[in-house]
């Protein structure tokens, strides 16, 4: 789409997202690498710089945020943008279609989870684009890194702190003070404190036995003094005390980076990523696991292009068979990322459906764009209850792949490893394993001309279970992991109308207990993904015309649970446009995109609300208010 066509564009594209933990704070020093300039006439442009920390500024840092702007100019398509350190993906993001002035919004990432990396010294960092460029599609970018640390004294931007009553862990507070010149704990809140009742493995679901009071007494004692070992875990926030506003029978999970991060990747000149063509692409890398290790988390990143793009659209090859079509976009609606570890399935994720800026109608991303098209999220996978199986001093084949994938997904994966300090060899092992491929159901209804009805149900479940004893103690960690699709694609009218519906819901629960039988942490992460669809082919009105109307209801909703603490992301949108065509250029639209995201963890909240017509944003409030619930 020629830029000349979207002159009343906003020159800034945003994409709401929940504020940082870091934004009310001032940097204690940044680093802006060289601005690069992708003008190469080939698929992709690949550039590296050398990393170190800023000197004078050194880790430990409570956070780092990763700032990345690209100005793109011309024609070009909405492509894919990767930037990795020492073979470590940390940020996929894309751009903006382009218009005469637009700019690339200034990407904000929290990346503390890989201060690891970040603290070492003359690493490579690198930048891929997933280009094209020819003689028709001329447009370049030009890219600009920043990284920002912020060290133990940080100090806040904003002159009304007290008054809005922030929390550095919890945010934004309503109805309580918090006095943040009190340090907190390596992996806590020094600042609270939390009761904690315990129950043994066997006692009762319904609650605890009839003990004495004796008994209580030095169950709390054990209790209180197992904390000073616990900390050497890094993922267990805890403080043991008889405040009423404690945890029962949980503790907060706070987890802090990793000490050690392998990255699962390529490593030639066409990036980093694995390129996968179909379900028999599944790529592997060798891994030795160091024998100290106590936790162990798969990051995946992931993202779906060509063929496969609008996979959560696409109806079974049949359909087209059966039309006498020759399009490619098929092979169903059902897709999993899934991952292997010496060939043996270990767990999957069903992908969050990102549309690109240039996806389906792109007047409907100007200047707002679609949930994640800026910043894709990446997917987390325990793999601690696994341990047992390599803590061998073997190398151990981690695998990546697409069920039922079409041309083409860009994957990798790294490795967050968390060891023990104090301990040149830990124990593990596993104790159950329950890894059954995902049930895959698909009933199609054909019907006369370009008509039908596509269904596709998908389900399934893993659970792990497996003890590590480091110096820490031994603790066993069980995970359970529910994944559901539901997925419907209705054709109407001899194909002028399509239907599309979905539905993703992911579900995991993990529970860490002690050796004595203590539940020392329990939480429950839900993601749910609710999508619709409708586009509808009219006739136009000037003669040889026809007009695309598109309407799509989107959401990406995050619930986490640790006892009485909880946090909650729903980030939704409603968008509807036209587009009018003469045979395959396009001649005129429209555009209209409202969305709302809220955030609560705790007592903070946060709300943002924003509409946008044909390029120009027309709202944008926001709040920190909590509202009290009626009644």
């Amino acid at each position: 789409m020629h830029p000349s066509l979207r002159q009343n564009v906003s020159d800034e594209y945003i994409e709401l997202t929940k504020p940082l933990p870091s934004d009310v704070f001032t940097p204690s020093c940044s680093l802006q690498l060289p601005q690069e300039r992708f003008a190469r006439p080939i698929a992709s442009s690949l550039f590296s710089f050398s990393y170190s920390p800023p000197s004078g500024c050194l880790a430990p840092w409570t956070h780092v945020v990763l700032e990345f702007r690209a100005s793109c100019d011309d024609e070009l398509y909405d492509r894919i943008i990767g930037v990795w350190l020492d073979g470590v993906e940390i940020l996929r993001t894309s751009t903006a279609e382009p218009t005469e002035s637009a700019m690339f919004p200034k990407v904000r990432k929290d990346v503390t989870r890989y201060s690891s990396l970040l603290s070492r010294s003359n690493l490579t960092l690198t930048v891929m684009l997933e280009n094209f460029v020819n003689n028709a599609f001329t447009g370049v970018c030009n890219v600009n890194i920043s990284l920002l640390y912020y060290g133990e004294n940080e100090t806040t931007n904003s002159p009304s702190l007290e008054d809005r009553k922030y929390h550095r862990k919890l945010g934004f507070l309503t109805g309580k003070t918090v006095d943040r010149t009190e340090k907190e704990g390596t992996f806590g809140f020094k600042d609270e404190e939390f009761t904690i009742t315990t129950i043994n493995k066997s006692e009762k679901k319904s609650g605890l036995d009839d003990r004495s009071a004796t008994e209580s007494v030095e169950n709390t004692r054990a209790i209180s003094a197992f904390p000073v070992e616990v900390k050497k875990l890094g993922f267990i926030s805890y403080r043991p005390g008889g405040g009423k506003r404690g945890l029962k029978g949980s503790q907060i999970l706070y987890e802090k980076p990793a000490d050690m991060i392998i990255p699962i990747s390529g490593n030639n000149s066409n990036g980093f990523w694995f390129r996968i063509q179909n379900e028999s692409d599944v790529y592997t890398r060798e891994i030795q696991i160091p024998l100290n290790t106590h936790r162990a988390v798969l990051e995946v990143y992931v993202s779906f292009h060509g063929n496969d793009e609008f996979w959560y659209s696409n109806p079974p090859d049949a359909y087209f068979k059966k039309n006498n079509l020759t399009l490619e976009r098929g092979n169903g609606a059902f897709r999993q990322v899934f991952v292997t570890i010496d060939g043996a399935y270990v767990g999957s994720e069903l992908p969050f459906p990102v549309i690109f800026t240039g996806g389906i109608n792109p007047l409907l991303w100007e200047p707002v764009v679609a949930i994640g098209a800026f910043d894709l999220p990446s997917y987390d996978i325990d793999l601690t209850p696994l341990l047992g199986l390599l803590l061998d001093g073997n190398n151990h084949s981690f695998g990546l792949g697409v069920s039922d994938g079409i041309p083409f997904w860009l994957l990798d994966a790294n490795l967050h490893l968390w060891l023990d300090p104090d301990a040149s060899v830990v124990q593990a092992g596993s104790l159950f394993y329950q890894a059954p491929d995902v049930s895959v159901r698909r009933i199609p209804k054909y019907a006369p001309q370009l008509n039908g009805f596509f269904k596709t149900k998908a389900k399934g479940m893993t659970v792990f279970s497996g003890w590590v004893n480091s110096t820490a103690g031994n603790f066993t960690t069980s995970i359970k992991k529910k994944l559901k699709l539901k997925n419907s694609i209705k054709f109407k009218k001899n194909g002028k109308i399509k239907d599309v519906k979905q539905r993703i819901s992911v579900k995991t629960r993990v529970m860490v207990m002690s050796d004595r039988g203590y539940v020392l942490s329990r939480a429950t992460f839900l993601r749910k993904y609710p999508l619709s669809i409708t586009t509808t082919i009219k006739a136009g009105l000037e003669n040889n015309t026809y007009l695309l109307v598109t309407n799509i209801s989107h959401s990406m909703i995050e619930k986490t649970s640790a006892g009485h603490f909880s946090s909650s992301v729903t980030n939704s949108q409603e968008s509807s446009g036209e587009m009018v065509f003469q045979g395959n250029s396009f001649l005129s639209g429209s555009g209209n995109t409202q969305q709302t995201l809220k955030y609560r963890y705790g007592y903070s909240c946060y709300s943002r609300t924003v509409a946008a017509s044909n390029g120009k944003l027309l709202k944008d409030n926001s709040t920190d208010f909590c509202a009290q619930p009626q009644g």
